[in-house]
């Protein structure tokens, strides 16, 4: 399918805006991660918890964060997931002890400010399987339904399989569901409604990432990037020529640049996601930009008396349909990601769609400008060479008799 057929647009006579827009970003993005230190490392990298918690209610994102603030120092993100009654809650703790106190303090917390009150009834929504156990042994010992130790442990295993399976997914609304628990009477349902209760949130998930892991992934980050570029080079060097890996491997690295500029200037956190987006930028730019470098060498023997700017011209204008098939449907998929995505997938979201732009503009405004520039280049330094090679060879003189 071809959008556009035979055009004729010059590309590279209307380069120059968007040589000027890039060092303009580039330049702006470089000096906010100068000023700034370099860029807003997320949990993953600084260290920190993430606690995901399902409420049965719609949330307060600011009383969560506020009750959280009076008690952990640092940074409290919390990031409520579209579509669910549920948040992802981000402390920033820098201390290795911090790091061990904080779960108690998160639990604490949530416990003080949404655990509610009945009596010295268990939250059964946060309760564990020993802390179950042990609040209904000695009622059910004295009940009708006594169990034994093994028959109680059974019990306990399957009410708690029971509300942590879909569409629960770790909440009780009603303990009359629990009819629904293999192995159970009505008898039991009776003492667990006298010894428990449905609170209003569950702990669905914690993770706690230690300031030398997150250093650790910060490292393991930057030279994932650094290596795809160099593998990259290396393959398009041998696949075409040298310059040519060179000037696809300055245009990803100009993409890569100017998104995690952005992100400095709009105060976005880079976080393991982002990684995963920018390295998936890198290979999306570098793709669109090998199409339009295979068609120049195509091009080439069959133009070999035109300019090398007029076949690299010709080229983009015979992969433009493709470009905008390629890019145009990626783009609106990446956008979609990220108008509604959610927050958890804000920042990944976001680097595809400013990838996606500055990936397929650079395909053509700079990959090529820089490939025509460095061929130039090195057609002027062989060219130089040249004459001076020939003068430092010895001349010899024919035998004449």
């Amino acid at each position: 399918m071809e959008i556009f057929k035979k055009t004729n647009f010059d590309f590279l006579g209307k380069k120059m805006p968007f040589i000027v827009a890039s060092l303009v970003l580039t330049a702006v993005g470089v000096g906010s991660l100068i000023v700034k230190g370099g860029p807003k490392y997320g949990i993953d990298f600084k260290g920190g918890t993430v606690t995901t918690v399902r409420f049965q209610q719609t949330p307060n994102e600011d009383q969560i964060r506020k009750a959280l603030g009076a008690r952990i120092p640092g940074e409290i993100v919390v990031q409520q997931v579209t579509g669910q009654n549920e948040v992802i809650i981000s402390t920033d703790l820098r201390d290795e002890r911090e790091l061990n106190e904080a779960r108690s303090a998160v639990f604490d917390t949530l416990k003080a400010t949404f655990g509610g009150k009945d009596g010295d009834k268990l939250d059964i929504n946060t309760a564990t399987q020993a802390q179950l156990a042990d609040k209904l042994r000695g009622p059910l010992a004295t009940s009708s339904a006594a169990l034994t130790e093994p028959q109680l442990q059974e019990l306990v295993k399957n009410i708690l399989a029971y509300r942590d399976a879909a569409p629960r997914s770790g909440l009780l609304g009603n303990l009359d569901s629990l009819s629904g628990v293999s192995g159970i009477t009505p008898e039991m349902i009776n003492v667990i409604k006298q010894q428990t209760f449905p609170g209003s949130y569950t702990i669905r998930g914690f993770d706690l990432v230690g300031p030398r892991v997150g250093k650790e992934l910060q490292t393991q980050a930057i030279n994932a990037t650094l290596l795809a570029l160099i593998g990259m080079l290396i393959y398009i060097g041998f696949r075409f020529e040298f310059v040519y890996g060179l000037a696809a491997v300055i245009a990803v690295f100009h993409d890569v640049i100017i998104t995690v500029g952005l992100f400095s200037l709009l105060d976005k956190e880079i976080s393991l996601t982002v990684i995963a987006a920018l390295l998936t930028l890198v290979g999306f730019s570098m793709n669109d930009t090998i199409v339009i470098f295979d068609r120049i060498r195509e091009n080439l023997p069959q133009m070999r008396w035109e300019s090398f700017d007029s076949v690299v011209n010709l080229s983009i204008n015979q992969t433009l349909s493709r470009t905008i098939l390629t890019s145009g449907l990626t783009f609106l998929t990446a956008l979609a990601l990220w108008l509604f995505g959610g927050q958890v997938l804000n920042g990944f979201a976001f680097a595809l769609v400013a990838g996606i732009i500055f990936g397929t503009y650079s395909s053509i405004f700079i990959a090529s400008p820089i490939l025509i520039f460095l061929r130039e280049w090195m057609e002027k330094r062989r060219k130089g060479n040249a004459p001076a090679a020939a003068a430092a060879s010895p001349v010899k003189a024919k035998n004449t008799k």
